[in-house]
């Protein structure tokens, strides 16, 4: 594919990701975009996060696979409403998969709308969608190797959950050297230890949403 080719697609993306923006910010509604790679733990995350926090605000789930609704099907049993995007193939949502989307969103009853996006570390981080911030899960168990093999993932999130950290004694993975590595990439980036199994940590992540939210 040719550079200007790119070039005019992310242009085009851009364009409907503001168009977004003004409409989330008219709504004063906070929107996270999770990325992660596939089994970092993103629909897990939203379960937590829903079960917390559903008695005190509205929560929608825009759920991004290549195939299924299996995901949508969790976040509706945990308790948020739920609109899958099967992307066929893609290995990312895109602004008008977002404007489709949001056409099954009662936007003007939501105060917080998480975008799960496809499991995949390069091309979600390249795509604008209207969020308020991106939020990267990062599992112990994928290495600590990930931030220099990936760094525009990292350079792009305002928040980084690092999941399943019950499982450190068991795998070759160093906190140290994840911190130290992000933090060269992206010094104001926030980082969180988690683990979705134990609950550990999980609160500090939603007293940060607390803090964000807009309503």
């Amino acid at each position: 594919m040719k550079i200007p080719v790119v070039r005019n697609i992310l242009e085009a993306n851009d364009r409907i990701a503001n168009e977004h923006k003004e409409l989330f910010r008219k709504n004063n509604l906070l929107v996270l975009n999770l990325m992660s790679s596939p089994g970092a733990g993103k629909t897990t995350l939203l379960e937590n996060t829903i079960e917390h926090l559903k008695n005190n605000m509205r929560i929608g789930v825009i759920e991004g696979d290549i195939q299924t609704s299996a995901d949508a099907e969790r976040i509706i049993n945990a308790g948020a409403s739920a609109v899958q995007i099967n992307t066929d193939g893609a290995c990312h949502l895109d602004g008008n998969m977002i404007k489709a989307a949001l056409d099954s969103i009662n936007i003007e009853e939501t105060d917080l709308l998480f975008i799960e996006n496809v499991g995949n570390l390069v091309c979600p981080a390249e795509f604008d969608l209207g969020e308020d911030f991106k939020v990267m899960i990062l599992s112990v168990t994928e290495g600590d190797d990930k931030p220099e093999k990936y760094p525009l993932m990292f350079h792009e999130a305002s928040v980084l959950l690092v999941n399943k950290t019950d499982l450190l004694p068991y795998v070759n993975c160093s906190m140290d050297k994840i911190r130290q590595a992000v933090l060269k990439i992206n010094p104001k980036i926030k980082i969180f230890e988690i683990s979705c199994q134990t609950k550990e940590g999980l609160d500090n992540w939603f007293q940060w949403i607390l803090e964000h939210i807009k309503k």
